[in-house]
């Protein structure tokens, strides 16, 4: 029926499996390259998924399905009307140049950074070149005379933890290194900053990592998509972070690979000339380094949802995240206590063991990831770690690392 029925032809492999004693067929169908797929006769009725259903394509969507299956990227291609400016090329150049020395922390990495010059340009798809004849692309566009209504950020601070009542609010356009260098101080300007002491030292220290917040934003710059007519948002509530960038997910990706690191790049031109000002460091890094960064602050793991034709990430606040974990300890307290003394017993003990079997995996690991990995909530897995006689901590409260007693 695939083959019969679906053009191009899909690419699927179809094997028996047994699953509680019963043969089943298994059919996966791989990522398409050559997009977009329909039904034969009915060639313009495109669907898509969204958040588990089907839904016509758009014309935007359509567009981007099609610049998938040409494996073309929207900012590499030509600028209709835009005529080519020797000296506008030079002085981008320049100006990226002198952000990629500013962004380099390392000294001595700054000597590696190479001169930007106009083959540069076209390489990474600034440039398009017809026959002898070059010409600026959406990249360049966006990188220079930004001229699009929609491709701006625009911030704002909520009294609360919803978006009725404006503290203040801004909004960049310009070329998008500007807008995303003018959104990550709107936003640290409204966070907490905070200090703690290091030896002799004070050290300054905002409630989120700034790294975080630098990555949520340049994520939304570098992924959107240009061809929905829709700006970027970053809203700061009194409890969360969210920023909605246009878009969903791209190239068949989904929410568990693009955590592990995987990742496909909608605007190569722009990933490409970011990496090369030291805004991001290598695609596919930036979401399972933003995971680790919230989880050296204590923080709960960013949250990534699809949402129409949207992807939003929200970062929880330090408060937030210390009412998270309040709920969470009320709710097993209450729920321990409707337990009789006989049950508690039985399953602490099944507890104990499964937390053992861990320990001797991994030798030492935080309450977190065990209660992770025995499936309990932190803080039953915290009472039941202070009852183990076999289980010995280091550090403070939340910081603390578990481990085995060394045997005597």
């Amino acid at each position: 029926m695939m083959s019969d029925t679906c053009v191009p032809f899909i690419e699927n492999d179809i094997y028996p499996q047994t699953i509680d004693n019963k043969t089943v067929l298994v059919v996966e169908v791989y990522p398409g390259k050559h997009r977009p797929y329909s039904v034969k006769g009915k060639e313009n009725s495109v669907y898509i998924r969204v958040n588990g259903t089907s839904r016509p394509a758009d014309a935007a969507a359509l567009k981007e399905l099609q610049l998938q299956g040409e494996n073309r990227s929207y900012d590499c291609m030509p600028e209709i009307g835009a005529e080519y400016d020797e000296q506008e090329a030079v002085d981008l150049c320049n100006k990226l140049k002198a952000l990629a020395l500013d962004n380099c922390e390392d000294s001595s990495a700054k000597t590696l950074i190479k001169e930007l010059t106009i083959g540069k340009l076209e390489d990474i798809g600034l440039l398009y070149r017809n026959m002898n004849t070059l010409v600026p692309t959406h990249a360049f566009t966006l990188m220079t005379n930004n001229k699009y209504r929609f491709a701006k950020i625009q911030c704002a601070l909520f009294k609360g933890n919803d978006r009725e009542i404006f503290i203040d609010k801004k909004e960049y356009d310009g070329p998008l290194y500007e807008q995303l260098l003018n959104a990550f101080h709107f936003v640290l300007n409204h966070i907490n900053l905070g200090a703690s002491i290091g030896g002799l030292y004070r050290k300054e220290e905002y409630e989120l990592p700034p790294d975080v917040i630098r990555e949520m934003i340049s994520n939304a710059v570098i992924h959107r998509s240009y061809l929905i007519e829709e700006k970027i948002q970053i809203s700061i509530y009194e409890d969360r972070i969210e920023v909605v960038s246009p878009g969903t997910l791209y190239g068949g990706l989904d929410f568990k690979t693009i955590k592990i690191g995987r990742s496909k790049c909608r605007n190569q031109a722009i990933a490409d000339i970011f990496q090369y000002m030291n805004i991001v460091e290598a695609w596919g890094t930036g979401i399972p380094r933003m995971i680790k960064a919230c989880k050296k602050y204590g923080l709960n793991e960013p949250v990534f949802e699809e949402f129409g034709d949207s992807f939003k990430v929200t970062v929880y606040r330090k408060q937030a995240n210390k009412q998270i974990n309040n709920q969470t300890s009320e709710q097993t307290s209450k729920q321990a206590d409707k337990q009789s003394d006989k049950q508690i017993n039985k399953r602490t003990s099944k507890h104990m063991k499964d937390i053992l079997e861990y320990m001797l995996d991994v030798k030492e690991a935080t309450a977190k990831e065990i209660a992770k990995a025995v499936g309990l909530s932190d803080a039953r897995t915290r009472v039941i770690l202070g009852e183990m006689q076999e289980i010995e901590f280091i550090g403070a409260t939340n910081k603390r690392i578990y481990k085995l007693k060394q045997s005597e």
